[in-house]
């Protein structure tokens, strides 16, 4: 118990510290986000703070972490995609470069750390997954919930509370029902959670510095890591649905915009200020209010997930789809009010 709490306090105060030096220098070299018509911000503004949180999880984690089963290639793939993420942050890169190296990063964890979907516990009436199912499968989780994770950061405070919650249900898990094998993943939900909580002091509205793609892929990779191990601990029953209610607001939000995106002829991953976030602002809620209206969906819904998970997947699963049916048609149908309003 000592090491989980001095490896938050390192992270914590490693994140917090490092922050004021990055957005320092970031203004000095000019390295600022520029206001476009998809960003909320206004002002010019760093966008360098996964820099701070990679520093205080990194140096947390090698310290006071058990780098076994599975943690250090799961460092191995974070540096990956730190460095990527970095150099998207200075220089715009392309999306393929992106994917390429979440390949790679995903490669080392799935088949040097051997960390992968194994079985689908009975959803669909699927159990154990042939080899290479289980590795294509894997990877689409990997990616899909890193990019989910990257896509939510689109407002002051948003991703890294969203992260923050995500980490701290699986790190609850891991701590109480992880056993050797999967104990030292409590300390990797911990150590993000430090880092993250350092970052959010200057993140949040009106935020002096942004997360940008360096902190978002890093987390999101971390991310989906720590939810393909939660759903194979298997500490609580349906454990695949109950890890779909615990991550529903990004991923409710990533499948939405790409549906829309789709609908209308265009490639889902062109950007737009078509997400959740961006519609709740439209309803006339302020950035903190959004945040915290998000985040208490994610609670709620992570709280019903939890506390239903005996009634198995296929219920669960079907209570999340009719749930973000009936969030689409509310957002949906106040655009449609709100265009006639004004017209």
């Amino acid at each position: 118990m000592i090491e989980l709490v001095l490896s938050f306090f390192w992270s914590f105060l490693v994140a917090l510290f490092a922050v004021p030096s990055i957005i320092y220098v970031a203004h000095l070299k000019n390295i600022l986000d520029q206001p476009n018509l998809r960003t909320v911000h206004e002002s010019l503004t760093p966008r360098l703070g996964g820099l701070a949180v990679f520093a205080g999880f990194m140096s947390a984690l090698t310290i006071f972490g058990n780098l076994s089963n599975g943690v250090q290639q799961l460092l191995a793939g974070c540096i990956i995609l730190f460095f990527i993420g970095l150099k998207d942050d200075l220089v715009t890169i392309s999306a393929f470069k992106k994917f390429i190296v979440q390949l790679l990063a995903s490669g080392i964890v799935m088949v040097i750390a051997d960390i992968r979907i194994t079985s689908f516990q009975g959803i669909f009436e699927v159990h154990e997954l042939p080899i290479g199912v289980s590795y294509a499968f894997t990877f689409l989780v990997i990616v899909g919930i890193t990019n989910a994770i990257n896509l939510i950061d689109g407002l002051d405070g948003l991703a890294g509370t969203i992260v923050m919650i995500i980490a701290s249900t699986f790190g609850w898990f891991f701590y109480h029902y992880g056993g050797t094998l999967f104990e030292n993943f409590a300390f990797v939900s911990v150590c993000l959670i430090g880092g993250i909580l350092g970052f959010l002091r200057y993140n949040f509205h009106k935020a002096t510095i942004f997360m940008g793609d360096t902190g978002s892929l890093v987390c999101g990779f971390i991310i989906s890591v720590i939810t393909i191990q939660f759903i194979e601990m298997r500490a609580v029953p349906s454990s695949p649905s109950v890890a779909l209610g615990i991550l529903f607001v990004p991923l409710f939000d990533t499948l939405r915009v790409s549906v829309i995106r789709i609908s209308k002829g265009i490639s889902p991953f062109s950007p737009d200020k078509n997400h959740i976030h961006h519609r709740i602002l439209a309803m006339g809620f302020r950035q903190i209010s959004t945040v915290v209206i998000l985040a208490a969906i994610n609670i709620l819904v992570t709280l019903f997930v939890i506390n239903f998970a005996e009634l198995g997947n296929p219920y669960i699963i079907g209570i999340l789809f009719v749930f973000s049916l009936i969030l689409s048609f509310v957002l949906g149908v106040y655009k449609v009010k709100r265009v006639q309003s004004i017209s």
